[in-house]
């Protein structure tokens, strides 16, 4: 076992290729994703590699193919569902979370639902208001599903190995911005996993804990290195999985650094990040030296104006304010 150089879109690539190639019950479903290759290119060579049956376009009909993959799932395939945005995931809705979040749970266990629903979420590029939406916060409001938004190569290589075995329907959050990005991923192990509900701290420090998940780890990275510039030591805590979500590793942190900012990309008001806040005030109360932080976006619809867009999206400077707000 190794490691190999990858963009974050070559390794989700590579990970659904190994898995399509040695489990022939693994098919993906969606949009263009066939001969066009994907409108990211992450299924780009798949079609000519496997063929239609396990490469399917589909009509542009995301509450059919959503509907017809968790029927596929519930007699034993393992389907991956591409959404060229996770924002047209809304027409799926009923089918997502009516049926395939619940069916586990309405047989008595009898069927299971090994699904996962994949594709970009978050602002790409000056796509606008419908393209943007940011939809891991409403999806970790529902029992039944698991929803993963990993930070790193390595970990979106082997959290999509994770997702496509694991029993449950799992929303597999993948920001665009980080489709370009490179790093190391393990290379030579097929068995290779990045279990779910298991935070990391990907920056060690003592004076503050930056919490987030997807490009907002990456974005406080960013915000780590600038407060080391004024002495302030942050520690950096990447989430990963927010459903289930490892409180401990948090929490962790929290009582090392005393102090808490939560960051993430979605709107500010009732974001995914609200919650993390809320459960670090409710359990950490008595470690903090302040209030908890928040860093979220702003709670307008995506501008298609890209300097309006930018000024929408949390930033590195962002995030070192609100460290400096906590005093």
């Amino acid at each position: 076992m190794g490691t190999i150089e990858l963009t974050y879109r070559e390794a989700l690539h590579k990970s659904i290729s190994e898995e399509m190639e040695r489990n022939p019950d693994v098919f993906i479903i969606g949009e263009d994703i066939g001969r066009y290759e994907g409108t990211f290119k992450v299924t780009r060579g798949l079609f000519p590699k496997f063929g239609s049956g396990r490469v399917v376009d589909s009509p542009i009909t995301e509450a059919g193919f959503a509907g017809i993959a968790t029927g596929a799932a519930m007699t034993g395939l393992r389907p991956i569902v591409e959404f060229m945005t996770m924002s047209f995931s809304i027409l799926a809705l009923d089918q997502i979370i009516n049926h395939t979040a619940k069916i586990h749970y309405m047989s008595n266990g009898v069927v299971k639902c090994p699904i996962v629903f994949r594709g970009p979420g978050g602002a790409a590029k000056q796509l606008s208001a419908q393209h943007s939406h940011s939809m891991e916060g409403w999806y970790a409001h529902v029992p039944g599903l698991k929803v993963v938004a990993p930070a790193t190569v390595d970990d979106v290589y082997g959290m999509m190995k994770t997702a496509i075995y694991d029993d449950n329907p799992v929303i597999f959050y993948e920001n665009p911005g980080l489709y370009a990005m490179k790093g190391t991923a393990t290379d030579g192990d097929p068995d290779y996993r990045v279990p779910f509900g298991k935070a990391q701290i990907l920056r060690e420090g003592k004076d503050v804990s930056l919490v987030g998940y997807s490009r907002m780890t990456q974005i406080n990275l960013l915000a780590a290195e600038l407060l080391e510039k004024d002495g302030i030591s942050a520690e950096v805590v990447d989430v990963r999985s927010l459903l289930p979500l490892d409180t401990e590793t948090i929490y962790a942190s929290v009582k090392k650094t005393n102090r808490a900012v939560v960051v993430y990309e979605d709107w500010r008001s009732g974001g995914f990040g609200a919650e993390i806040a809320a459960r670090i005030g409710e359990d950490c109360f008595d470690y903090l030296d302040a209030p908890v932080g928040r860093v979220g976006g702003l709670n307008a619809p995506m501008p298609y104006s890209r300097v309006l867009e930018l000024e929408c999206i949390p930033s590195e400077q962002n995030v070192v304010d609100a460290v400096r707000k906590l005093g």
